[in-house]
């Protein structure tokens, strides 16, 4: 863990002592790159809804599933990540590019700490690319000019959005970034989104929600399956439609009825 030193700590400091989603999210998933304010409000959150770390390793898990996905039976060769958070293990140019090394990953994030990190995401097959692009999930024009600069947008492009819509606090506003994104890409590309709910059993989240949002930043808001649903208003959503990310298309081979988890799972395309 980091907790002293020059860089990314003095980053930390300079927010205000703030615990910070990308950070905690590290944490829970058992990095490194994450400071004491980070654990101690992680550990706090997870006193008050136990099943947390089950939801990050899901929700990464849900990741490397759909971009096997998205890389192998639908042909996708380019992926617009946004919210891309601290680099882990298995980031979406990785998995990818496993699959297909001509594959050309934009990333997006707008937390200086994930930049600092940003050089851990800017490798991969000499045959691809990988960029990355420091922007705000708010400012949609401002990703797709630069997204451009690496992905062709006259052809199909996954646009990742994992755990970042749920930061846009506005759903009308949310729903307006999605559109002006889709719009600018090709019939074939897909969307895929994963997000906190209250709903399968998520009840219990609220606390620890409002805890978050008192103590950390940025603030969080959960949504339910009608929300979810509007976000792909236009797409076809792929089967087995909107479930905990869990449950969508698990391994095969791995644990049998996997357990569900409060965030939903969702990848539609654009027809």
């Amino acid at each position: 863990m980091t907790e002293n030193g020059g860089g990314p700590a003095d980053l930390a400091r300079s927010a205000g002592g703030l615990a910070h989603n990308a950070r905690v999210w590290n944490y829970w998933l058992g990095g490194e790159d994450y400071y004491l304010v980070d654990r101690e409000v992680g550990d706090r959150v997870t006193s008050m809804y136990p099943s947390i770390g089950e939801v990050a390793r899901a929700d990464r898990a849900f990741l490397g599933r759909a971009v096997r996905y998205l890389a192998g039976q639908a042909g996708i060769r380019q992926f617009l990540d946004i919210g891309t958070g601290l680099p882990t293990v298995d980031n979406t140019h990785e998995v990818a590019q496993r699959v297909a090394s001509e594959s050309r990953i934009v990333y997006v994030d707008n937390d200086p700490i994930v930049l600092a990190h940003a050089r851990r995401l800017l490798t991969g097959s000499s045959a691809g690319a990988t960029d990355y692009v420091d922007a705000d999930a708010h400012d949609p024009d401002t990703i797709l000019r630069a997204a451009a600069r690496t992905l062709d947008l006259d052809r199909p492009v996954a646009v990742m959005m994992l755990g970042i819509l749920n930061f846009i606090l506005d759903t009308a506003e949310a729903g307006a970034i999605v559109d002006r994104l889709l719009d600018a890409m090709p019939p074939g590309s897909h969307l895929v989104v994963t997000h906190p709910t209250l709903e399968l059993g998520g009840e219990a989240n609220a606390e620890a929600m409002r805890f978050w949002n008192d103590n950390a930043t940025p603030p969080i808001v959960a949504r339910g399956k009608e929300d979810l649903a509007r976000f792909f208003a236009g797409l076809d959503i792929l089967e087995p439609g909107i479930v905990s990310c869990a449950r969508w298309r698990p391994d095969p081979g791995g644990p049998a009825g996997a357990e569900e988890v409060a965030q939903y799972g969702v990848v539609g395309r654009k027809p």
